[in-house]
C-alpha cells in the first residue's frame, strides 16, 4: 500500500505538510491552521482501515484532506471508499481541492456540514477516524460506536497531546464493554477501539 502511493497524492501531501508547518509558526489563528495528522498517523490509520472488515469507513474532521489522502489508500486497496465530513467551509473548499489534485475523487466523498446530522445515514460502519473539535468527541463516540459492525474500529486523534482534556472520554472508551479498547503512542497518540 505504501510501496506505490500514487505521484498526485505524494505531491499533496507535500505541500499541506509544507503549509501545516507554516501554520504553526506564522501566528495563523488555531480555527484556521490545518492541524493535521503526522504521517506516521496516517500510515497507522490506513494500516488499520485497510485490515477493517466489510463496511463504511468514515472521517469525522476532514480538515485539507491530508488524513483523508492516507485513507483513500486504503479504500482503493479494499475496493471502497471513505465518507468524510467537514463544518468549515474553507476547509471543505481547500479538501476539495486536495481530492480533485490528488485523483481521488473516485474513492473520496466529502460531505460540507455537522456529521452529527448525518451520522444516523450510517448504519455498517467499520472504521471512523475522529479528528474534530475536542469538546465534541463524546457526542460522536456515542452516535458512532453503536453502528460500528464486529470487528470494526473506531479511532480518535490526539488522545495524548489532549490527554488532560480527553481523559474522562478515553476512561469511557476504555471501560465500554462493547469494545476491546487502548491508546496507542503514534504521532498525538491514537485511541484506537475494536467492536467486538
Amino acid at each position: 500500500m505504501f510501496h506505490h502511493i500514487p505521484q498526485p497524492i505524494l505531491d499533496r501531501m507535500a505541500y499541506l505538510q509544507s503549509v501545516d508547518s507554516i501554520d504553526r509558526l506564522d501566528g495563523t489563528s488555531r480555527p484556521q491552521r490545518l492541524r493535521q495528522i503526522p504521517p506516521v498517523t496516517g500510515r497507522f490509520l490506513a494500516v488499520l482501515a485497510a485490515a477493517a472488515p466489510p463496511g463504511q469507513l468514515l472521517e469525522i474532521g476532514t480538515s485539507a484532506g491530508y488524513s483523508s489522502l492516507w485513507l483513500s489508500l486504503a479504500c482503493r486497496q479494499r475496493g471502497d471508499g471513505l465518507v468524510t465530513f467537514e463544518v468549515q467551509e474553507g476547509k471543505a473548499a481547500l479538501a476539495q481541492e486536495t481530492f480533485r489534485v490528488a485523483e481521488v475523487e473516485d474513492t473520496v466523498t466529502l460531505v460540507h456540514g455537522d456529521a452529527r446530522i448525518h451520522l444516523a445515514n450510517y448504519r455498517q460502519v467499520t472504521f471512523c477516524f475522529l479528528d474534530c473539535e475536542k469538546e465534541l468527541y463524546p457526542e460522536m463516540y456515542d452516535r458512532v460506536v453503536p453502528n460500528l459492525v464486529p470487528g470494526g474500529i473506531f479511532a480518535a486523534d490526539n488522545a495524548i497531546s489532549h490527554q488532560e482534556y480527553l481523559q474522562p472520554f478515553i476512561d469511557n472508551a476504555l471501560a465500554d464493554e462493547r469494545l476491546d479498547a487502548l491508546v496507542v503512542p503514534v504521532g498525538k497518540g491514537v485511541l484506537v477501539c475494536r467492536k467486538l
